[in-house]
């Protein structure tokens, strides 16, 4: 199986280019050769020509820092979930957000909201959650690379909830704010609907937004406020799973049967 690597760049059969700096540093480390075929994609999933598959190629030169390809045959695949869901995590502590983009992207996940909370741990600002966000970026790339995805789910920039929900609340609705389409709370409280019958009576393939707390969960105000927002408190069962856990748990639910 030819090695795959995203290059978020226009992909077009019987070009040559020279590949973007990470993907061909990953080339180099492969100690791949002129003559050698690879797999490209660019992970946009627009719409637009090229976008939804990958592309075989072919290396033409290495030089020290370069790489270029002549590109060959696309392939369009249907590797993306028939329903698109989007998560709202509040962030849990030290490598679990590493561990939990790089999961949610293999499981399918179409976008990863991380937000501050109450009760979170990892609290990030300015230039330290510009190169955190960029880091869960790469992990998502590397992630689609490694599972055969040709659409790079998009991890947006840290938020608060609180400015989230208000922003969302008052904004035109779109794909993964409060307002579109289905929005469940994970939630431990009473009368939490159980995941399966929450949604069994959403729409076929219409998206949802999962909002999961920290280690210790959202305080009661900020599920109030979620609530308030539109959200709808879901249960995965009797366990209390961990933060990292629970929106993993829902995404081998709804999109791995």
């Amino acid at each position: 199986m030819s090695a795959r690597f995203h290059a978020d760049v226009a992909l077009a059969s019987g070009t040559t280019l020279g590949l973007p700096e990470q993907a061909a540093r990953h080339v180099q480390v492969l100690r791949l050769q002129p003559g050698e075929r690879i797999l490209l994609f660019n992970g946009r999933g627009d719409g637009r020509p090229g976008s939804e598959g990958e592309f075989e190629a072919t290396v033409t030169r290495m030089g020290r820092s370069e790489v270029d390809v002549t590109i060959g045959a696309y392939k369009a695949t249907a590797r993306e979930a028939a329903r698109a869901l989007h998560l709202v995590v509040a962030m849990p502590a030290n490598d679990r957000m590493d561990w939990l983009v790089e999961k949610a992207t293999e499981l399918g996940a179409a976008s990863i909201r991380p937000v501050m909370s109450e009760r979170s741990v990892l609290r990030l600002k300015a230039d330290r959650a510009d190169k955190k966000v960029a880091h869960w970026r790469g992990i998502a790339v590397a992630a689609c690379e490694q599972c055969g995805r040709n659409r790079v789910p998009l991890v947006h920039e840290v938020a608060t909830l609180a400015d989230w929900l208000k922003k969302g609340a008052a904004a035109s609705a779109t794909a993964d704010d409060p307002g579109a389409g289905t929005c469940l709370l994970l939630s431990l409280r009473d009368g939490s609907r159980p995941l399966g019958q929450a949604v069994a009576g959403t729409a076929p393939g219409g998206a949802l937004t999962f909002l999961n707390g920290p280690e210790g969960g959202l305080s009661p105000a900020e599920e109030a406020a979620a609530i308030a927002c539109g959200f709808s408190p879901v249960t995965l069962g009797p366990r209390v799973l961990r933060a990292e856990t629970a929106p993993l748990a829902v995404l081998a639910a709804l999109l791995c049967s």
